[in-house]
């Protein structure tokens, strides 16, 4: 369970601020925010890297492999993130929908400069400390977005709810139990300013596991909730998130829609098949016996929305690395569903549009050995070489699904979005 803490003073806020505008003055950089929420397995507040030295950039076929070379070649920081289409290499699935985004699926940098914010601590983990002083002398101008672009989806309601029947006919059948059916916004000749659209999203829909990644061109913009996989020591943690709810616009309501949400049938079900999932993943890098259940169906309240989140935790394996452990449980269940490959070989065939990042992971390995990784949702991507602009959202299909309800679900996950771009 995260726990809000105090916001931070003034001049952190606006070193923060500086920071992100400094980092997204170079080609490729990594912006991880936490937005004071803290819990156990937390270690920043704030996690900034920016420069090349090195990269590594791959698509899905031998890029696990070449990670790990990677990460042996440089056992320091590495910041990137791993695209949903890396399942094709994991298992024998392939993916063929639509794509205008052109990320490749897995990119890693070894970062030039790395900052960290801790409370009111700013410290220069790699580099020279002038770079504070770089910060500092940036020169924050007033946010301007263009309102009013115009958003197209690639299912429309009634193509939505038609494809949702069908899934749950499957589920009758017993094909599969549950899965993510994900659906694509998105609009073309669109000109942003990513940095500025980010600190936007970040301020109206903080999330414990946002991030602002720039590579040259291609920029993901992201306002996650969720953590996919981290090591602390020998220990693998996941927090999977399955069961939304809106806000109350009053304290009853809200107390109200929350005490729903924890007794909802449907919600719990979904929650408890995907935990299953996961400890099902973490067992092949598990210590034999060490799977559990930390917590289970906690309730998480965010600005736009209530989440139920569930952890699960496992002893590392010492046979196995970092890199094995994240290969090992992607893609992550929350974004599947059960059983795992015959989810997500029908999804390739109902969805409309390649995944892409979204549905992936960014974060970061430490030199000690720890690593942290997101889920990729409510996240806006961005080509400006394309000028193409494009976020989805998914909802969990089960038995008990209403697919207008799944239908309004997928709305409100993009309802911050949808703000900030003024549509």
């Amino acid at each position: 369970m995260f726990y809000p803490l105090a916001k931070p003073t003034a001049a952190v806020h606006l070193f923060k601020q500086k920071a992100l505008q400094w980092a997204a003055g170079f080609d490729v950089a990594c912006y991880l925010e936490s937005n004071g929420f803290k819990d156990a397995y937390s270690k920043f507040d704030t996690l900034v890297a920016v420069g090349v030295k090195t990269e590594l950039k791959a698509k899905a076929g031998d890029a696990f492999n070449q990670l790990e070379a990677f990460k042996q070649q440089h056992p320091g920081w590495l910041f990137g993130f791993l695209g949903y289409d890396l399942k094709n290499e994991i298992e024998q699935l392939t993916s063929t929908n639509v794509d205008h985004l052109h990320f490749p699926d897995l990119y890693f940098f070894v970062p030039e400069y790395v900052l960290t914010i801790s409370g009111n601590e700013v410290r220069v983990v790699v580099g020279d400390e002038k770079v504070l002083a770089q910060i500092k002398s940036q020169e924050i101008a007033s946010p301007s977005i263009k309102p009013g672009i115009t958003i197209q989806t690639r299912l429309s309601r009634a193509g939505y709810i038609a494809a949702a029947e069908k899934i749950k006919a499957h589920i009758t059948r017993g094909d599969i139990y549950v899965t993510n059916f994900c659906q694509e916004f998105f609009a073309g000749d669109a000109g942003i300013d990513p940095p500025t659209v980010f600190a936007e999203l970040n301020r109206i829909s903080p999330n414990p596991f946002a991030a602002y990644f720039k590579l040259r061109d291609q920029h993901i913009l992201c306002a996650s909730p969720e953590r996919f996989l981290a090591k602390r020591g020998n220990k693998l943690i996941s927090q999977p998130i399955k069961g939304t709810a809106k806000r109350g616009s009053t304290v009853e309501e809200d107390e109200a829609i929350k005490y729903e949400l924890r007794h909802h049938t449907k919600e719990l079900q979904e929650n408890v098949m995907i935990v299953d999932l996961v400890r099902n993943d973490l067992t092949r890098s598990a210590k034999p016996g060490t799977v559990k259940t930390e917590e289970l169906f906690a309730i998480q309240s965010f600005e736009q929305v209530h989440q139920m989140v569930s952890t699960v935790v496992c002893e590392l394996d010492e046979n196995v690395s970092p890199v094995q452990a994240i290969k090992n449980t992607f893609p992550m269940g929350s974004m599947t569903g059960a059983p795992k490959i015959s989810a997500m070989q029908l999804m390739e065939q109902y969805e409309q549009s390649k995944r892409g990042v979204y549905s992936g992971a960014i974060g970061y390995f430490s030199p000690g050995g720890d690593f942290d990784f997101n889920v990729v949702i409510r996240t806006l991507l961005y080509n400006a070489q394309q000028k193409y602009l494009s976020f989805q959202t998914g909802s969990a299909i089960t038995y008990h699904a209403d697919p207008e309800k799944e239908y309004q679900e997928c709305l409100l996950k993009a309802k911050a979005i949808m703000q900030v771009l003024g549509s």
